[in-house]
């Protein structure tokens, strides 16, 4: 086998998207899929022994998430590099990963040149995204901010200080069904899917 070969690794919970990338990484020149494994802790040992290039790392998984084992990966081995693989399209998980370290984010349904792609960009030292990844994260910096009513900022106010909807309803004079649309409206606009990443986006664009 040649030296010169990157050793690539895929780790995932789910045994068919090891599969569908296994099939994407075939036959990619300079490129050898060395391993793939379903949980992080097994992984982790693997890159503590051996030589691995690139990371193709899962962040929904039980046991350890990958948001952890990016950053476990990184004192271990600083030069290896981490590309998340996931479904979450969320701003403020992409910006968690791409702060613990990894090199990349791709998107689950990222097609094969956009995986080739992202492999040859972080091995020159760049940010490998996928099409969609890449839309998210420019349409953030380039001010493509959410309109919310003045109710709407009202209700993040109090969201973010941890109020319940009936104890909104309370301060603002409105129903907690009203309060639950408004909630709901929110996680619409701002594009996440729970509270938590609702408050971090709002904060990370100066709503709150």
């Amino acid at each position: 086998m040649e030296d010169n070969m990157l050793n690539v690794i895929v780790i995932d919970d789910h045994p068919v998207v090891l599969q569908g990338f296994s099939f994407m990484l075939q036959d990619i020149p300079g490129v050898r899929l060395a391993e793939t494994f379903t949980d992080a802790i097994a992984a982790l040992d693997y890159v503590a022994r051996e030589m691995v290039d690139i990371v193709l790392l899962d962040i929904n998984m039980p046991g350890k998430n990958g948001i952890d084992a990016c950053s476990e990966i990184h004192q271990l081995h600083p030069a290896c590099k981490v590309i998340a693989i996931s479904n979450i399209n969320e701003h403020s998980i992409i910006q968690r990963m791409l702060q613990a370290g990894a090199s990349g984010y791709l998107l689950k349904n990222a097609a094969r040149d956009e995986v080739v792609g992202a492999i040859r960009q972080v091995v020159s030292g760049g940010l490998g995204l996928s099409n969609n990844v890449r839309e998210i994260i420019e349409s953030v910096k380039s001010g493509d901010l959410p309109v919310i009513t003045r109710r709407e900022k009202e209700v993040l106010h109090w969201l973010a200080k941890g109020l319940s909807s009936t104890e909104i309803g309370e301060k603002i004079f409105i129903s907690p069904l009203t309060v639950e649309s408004h909630r709901r409206n929110l996680l619409q606009k701002f594009k996440v899917t729970n509270v938590a990443a609702l408050i971090h986006n709002a904060m990370e664009m100066k709503y709150i």
